[in-house]
């Protein structure tokens, strides 16, 4: 509430992450789930040991583009473990697999699987200090903008 409402003064930009590379995923994930509507979506999500969430802010916030790209929301269509489900995938869901493990900084996998093809879209970031780059070039972006809630994906449509 506190930043809807400095949103009101003051240009504000939110982010999961800021490696302008998810948000290129991110985009990516969308205009594939709309176009590819019936095919199955699966995150599959890899950070350091020591990571205490799972699946990560990431990982949800691409399931987030996915599901609305299919008119739904990731409360309705999110499957977070499938271990003691028996049966069948259930049509439209949007399942996650979670890895930690050793120093991996972050991986994001969204997988668009049809029948007899898969579509793999995938980040891999190897150095941490892409946030920092990321969170800088919006920081830049943002200097004269109009007051309000901006996206990184405002920010990366200015790239082209």
């Amino acid at each position: 509430a506190r930043l809807a409402d400095a949103g009101q003064r003051i240009a504000i930009l939110r982010a999961a992450n800021f490696s302008l590379g998810v948000a290129v995923l991110t985009r990516l994930l969308r205009e594939a789930a709309a176009t590819l509507p019936d095919w199955d979506v699966e995150i599959v999500e890899a950070h350091h040991g020591r990571k205490p969430d799972a699946p990560s802010g990431t990982a949800l916030a691409l399931g987030q583009a996915a599901a609305a790209a299919r008119n739904t929301t990731l409360e309705a269509a999110a499957v977070y473990s499938r271990e003691g489900r028996p049966g069948e995938r259930v049509e439209g869901s949007i399942g996650f697999a979670v890895v930690r493990g050793g120093d991996i900084v972050g991986e994001h996998t969204a997988m668009l699987i049809g029948q007899g093809e898969r579509l793999e879209l995938v980040h891999r970031a190897s150095d941490r200090s892409i946030f920092a780059r990321g969170a800088l070039h919006a920081a830049h972006w943002l200097v004269g903008r109009a007051p309000g809630q901006w996206q990184l994906d405002d920010v990366i449509t200015a790239l082209r």
